[in-house]
């Protein structure tokens, strides 16, 4: 279908749910109003055909919403909500932020232009300046830390292994377009952050709290070990010293026998972009456990995000979700993850590739047709494709609320996944 009328088309949707909004016939809590103009579209829309152009126009829109979005000191327009009767708190999440700087150095690696390379530096030098610093006596170790006069949460002043693992991840992305940006030994000591939190036998510790004592794991993050194992792997391929890599063969070993067995599995895909990074540099070290078992963790992974991803009616807006609720970024970084190994999969393989392929292509169509075609915050990814109505099993107010929220992670996410379909597939 042509994107110019897709777009046309997707603002009129807009524009009526709003229309109807501002003349007080519609809740911002009730999704009825927006679903039955969802419905108004064409089958072919609804079915979300897309082609080579309509994809990069927005890839395009994406990245230009992350660069329109950091202000001159690299800070990002965090969340912004569509509903002018919700307020957003002031709040700052680092993690999302150093994500928003990968995804753009990405973009920047396929479209380089100077306007991007200057977001980057601008993004770069605000973590640095605003986020990383040592841990109490020890120089030699940096961490990304969470704020409260920054973050808003009123939390006391900790660094997330997440955190470090994403602010590792940033940082070498930058330096991929533009060397000694960042000085190699102040990698290091981020380097050195993860493997100090990381135990004996592959796991981590989740948070180092200060006024709790230092390593802390009262609670644990699905994502943090596969975000560090990957900061590692990109460490490595830029100061090649053995700890690095061996630290991430470690981590995502640990997840591997952790889940062995397991008839359903956590959809992790930062485990399965580490496992992607892993495998090709495997062989060069002391491999905690054999690579076929690296690969069927990660095969078991995407198996269960297949199998249980949702599935609408072809001509339903969230055709091509993977959750049963509408949200996009769930349905982003599964793409994510199973674009990863599929790079890797083998030929024989091909059932799974094939899986891959189908579900791949229902899942960027969705997230085109989510996404946000012009005005103020053209490029948008919203949290929902639509709010739920009443009757929907998942139906909550507070849900409705933010469904139409759009937040830097919203977007990274879906572009992200937007670019590495493209490289696969066209």
């Amino acid at each position: 279908m042509n994107y110019k009328k897709f777009s046309r088309l997707s603002s009129r949707i807009l524009s009526v749910a709003f229309l109807i909004m501002a003349a007080g016939s519609w809740s911002p809590l009730d999704g009825s109003a927006v679903y039955t103009a969802s419905a108004q579209s064409s089958p072919e829309t609804r079915q979300g055909l897309f082609d080579h152009k309509d994809l990069t126009e927005a890839i395009h829109l994406s990245a230009k919403y992350l660069n329109r979005v950091c202000d001159q000191d690299g800070k990002f327009l965090y969340r912004v909500n569509l509903n002018p009767n919700v307020k957003p708190k002031p709040k700052y999440n680092f993690l999302r932020h150093a994500g928003s700087i990968y995804a753009l150095a990405d973009y920047d690696r396929n479209h380089p232009d100077p306007s991007t390379l200057n977001t980057l530096e601008r993004a770069s030098g605000f973590l640095k300046k605003a986020a990383i610093g040592p841990i109490p006596y020890r120089n030699d170790l940096l961490a990304v830390w969470s704020r409260a006069e920054l973050t808003g949460i009123q939390k006391p002043l900790q660094a997330k292994l997440g955190g470090t693992g994403l602010g590792l991840i940033a940082l070498l992305s930058v330096e991929k377009r533009k060397p000694e940006t960042t000085p190699v030994d102040f990698l290091r000591r981020m380097g050195n952050f993860i493997i100090f939190m990381q135990k004996t036998e592959g796991s981590f510790y989740s948070k180092y709290i200060p006024e709790k004592g230092g390593k802390n794991d009262s609670w644990t993050s699905l994502y943090y070990p596969g975000e560090a194992a990957l900061g590692l792997l990109m460490l490595y391929e830029k100061d090649p010293d053995l700890q690095w890599l061996q630290a991430a063969a470690k981590a995502i070993a640990y997840l591997a026998r952790l889940r062995a067995g397991k008839r359903r599995v956590e959809a992790d895909h930062w485990a399965l972009l580490a496992t992607a990074k892993l495998l090709p540099l495997y062989d060069r070290c002391q491999q905690p456990l054999p690579r076929n078992e690296i690969l069927t963790h990660a095969i078991r992974i995407c198996e269960s995000i297949l199998t249980h991803r949702s599935h609408y009616s072809k001509y339903s807006p969230e055709h091509g979700c993977f959750s049963d609720d509408g949200r996009t970024t769930p349905t982003s970084i599964r793409l994510e993850g199973l674009l990863a190994v599929n790079r890797f999969l083998l030929a024989e393989r091909k059932t799974l590739r094939e899986r891959i392929r189908v579900s791949a292509k229902e899942g960027i169509a969705f997230l085109i047709r989510s996404q946000i075609p012009s005005g103020k915050y053209a490029g948008g990814i919203p949290r929902a494709i639509q709010p739920l109505s009443e009757n929907h099993p998942r139906f909550d107010r507070s849900f409705n609320e933010r469904a139409m929220e759009v937040r830097i992670d919203y977007v990274q996410h879906a572009l992200s996944a937007m670019l590495n379909y493209r490289e696969q597939f066209f």
